[in-house]
């Protein structure tokens, strides 16, 4: 773990992968630091902001190294059920590439539950972790100019839904009406790191 400035109110905490930064956030929401107000995950990141009223980089960065190995263990937020319609553009695509039924992708799809470990991309865009390693596929070749808004995909290790119509390059397997940002909501998504997922299909997939 590397602990970096990051200007005078943040401090930017390397780390070796994923799920170290899933331990560390966990552990944070529990025990907080003095002075720590944000916390944003990433893939190998962890930015901390904090207020230099309370701490500086020197202390936060010894309280970092201080934290016990046991108190590093992930937690999860309460879980969130989403509803998909199965009909996304590259469901039988995937299907062919993994050697599988488009109701088997389904199935493989719908089994997994799915943690919340970063957002980006977009506003209320949720990288969730927890893919079936079958179904992992890297992006598409050639990216879309347009995708829809609630639109269920693949790429890589993770699972995300688009927030909003954008271009994309992950692969379609279906879509959703689930609310995903709303700014005038506190949090503004449900989507948060740390948070479960489970996804319910609206239909039964044609075997």
């Amino acid at each position: 773990m590397r602990v970096l400035r990051c200007g005078r109110r943040a401090a930017l905490v390397e780390l070796d992968d994923l799920d170290a930064v899933g331990r560390l956030h966990a552990a944070l929401r529990a025990h907080p630091l003095p002075g720590v107000d944000e916390l944003v995950p990433a893939a190998r990141t962890l930015l901390i902001h904090y207020d230099p009223a309370v701490t500086d980089h020197t202390r936060l960065a010894a309280a970092l190294a201080a934290l016990p190995a046991a108190e590093a263990a992930r937690t999860e937020r309460a879980g969130v059920l989403v509803p998909v319609r199965y009909d996304g553009e590259d469901l039988d695509e995937v299907a062919h590439r993994t050697g599988l039924t488009p109701a088997e992708v389904v199935d493989r799809h719908t089994a997994a539950t799915y943690r919340v470990a970063f957002c980006g991309f977009a506003p209320g865009f949720a990288y969730l972790t927890g893919l079936d390693p079958v179904l992992r596929l890297p992006r598409r070749t050639s990216p879309r100019t347009r995708v829809p808004a609630g639109s269920l995909a693949v790429a890589g290790e993770f699972t995300g839904i688009y927030p909003r119509e954008s271009p994309g390059g992950w692969h379609l397997l279906g879509s959703t009406d689930f609310p995903l940002w709303n700014p005038s909501a506190d949090p503004p998504t449900r989507l948060t790191p740390g948070t479960t997922v489970r996804f319910l299909p609206l239909e039964a997939p044609q075997r």
